[in-house]
């Protein structure tokens, strides 16, 4: 019996783990996977298709808000350090924290639902590539559960700070709602000089055209840039720099994110996380046509359709037949045919 795990391992095989990953990149074989059931597969085939894709957006959603709520909670609530500067970070860490649950959010769910994690890149797939229209709402509902549910284990988790901060607030006489504050740890809201909203608006528009613009680069399949190993990471990173620059004078940068994890702080500390300063439309709403907005400026101006066609990942709407007529239409046939027969001509003069 004891020798029975050392005997299956031929002599320098890999054993089954983290290393299944690496197993076309390493010349020593990894050992193969115990035979999988009937059962397995009849089980496999069994789960609605519908609810693994609204589950993945969920934990998705999950996995890149709750580190990055917990970060910010990490920097707020020690924001009053004795040094006068918070030792566990600040919008560096929040940025880092965002970026990379990003990214494994994507390696981890994207495979199961596509990876959307925000209702306006969900709208943008339905408008511009044919997501079917009937699943935008279970995406979007499932992206705001995994939001209210990563703020309301975040908070259960960091209570005993945020009482305590919550209580210091309440004694000084000072709100739990806007800035700097317990609910801020949750959701975005405008600082108290940032009276004009229209400068707030445009904030937002922008950041979340850049990161829209970023996404849509990266999920290009013409783009030599970007390798189907990175876009996990740069995707991620287009966040984090928004973060980065903007964070300090208030981006929400998702509807998902914000809405569902606004709704927390409603629950918590009141109805004026949706009325303070008359912030939360622009917050929840705003991704939505500022991404709409990016993503048409790269299908109109920036997306090279015969590039994607080219290198295979899609097709002309009428097969070869249509191939050749676009070819023909644009000249791009008899540009090529001349450049064969010039070819021809040089090849003909160096054997005379």
């Amino acid at each position: 019996m004891a020798s029975e795990p050392l005997s299956r391992v031929q002599s320098h095989d890999l054993e089954i783990g983290v290393t299944e990953a690496i197993q076309r990149h390493v010349a020593r074989p990894v050992v193969l996977h115990k035979p999988i059931s009937q059962r397995r597969l009849d089980f496999e085939s069994r789960r609605p298709r519908w609810l693994r894709e609204c589950l993945a957006e969920a934990i998705g959603v999950f996995m890149y808000v709750f580190p990055g709520v917990a970060a910010t909670a990490s920097f707020v609530t020690n924001a009053t350090h004795p040094l006068g500067v918070s030792p566990f970070g600040g919008l560096f860490q929040v940025g880092c924290a965002y970026a990379m649950g990003i990214a494994f959010a994507i390696i981890a769910c994207a495979p199961t639902s596509g990876g959307h994690f925000n209702p306006a890149i969900t709208l943008c797939f339905a408008f511009w590539h044919g997501f079917p229209w009937k699943k935008v709402p279970y995406y979007i509902l499932s992206q705001i559960l995994g939001a209210f549910v990563a703020g309301l284990i975040m908070l259960g988790m960091y209570w005993p700070q945020i009482s305590a901060m919550s209580a210091a607030l309440i004694a000084e006489g000072k709100p739990l709602v806007g800035a700097a504050t317990p609910a801020s740890i949750l959701c975005s809201f405008p600082n108290p000089e940032q009276t004009n909203l229209g400068f707030v608006f445009l904030t937002e528009f922008f950041v979340d055209f850049f990161i829209g613009l970023v996404i849509w680069a990266c999920i290009d399949p013409a783009n030599p840039f970007v390798g189907h190993t990175t876009v996990p990471f740069a995707i991620g990173l287009g966040y984090a720099v928004m973060i980065w620059g903007f964070a300090d004078i208030t981006i929400a940068a998702n509807m998902a994110r914000d809405l569902g994890t606004r709704m927390v702080a409603a629950l918590f500390f009141g109805r004026e996380a949706f009325t303070y300063m008359n912030y939360s439309p622009i917050a929840i709403l705003v991704n939505i046509p500022a991404t709409l907005c990016a993503t048409a400026v790269y299908e109109l101006l920036m997306r090279d359709s015969m590039g994607i066609i080219s290198k295979g990942h899609a097709m002309h709407e009428d097969g070869e037949e249509g191939l050749l007529r676009h070819f023909h239409k644009s000249g791009m046939l008899d540009e090529e045919m001349m450049r064969s027969q010039a070819l021809r001509g040089v090849e003909i003069g160096k054997r005379e």
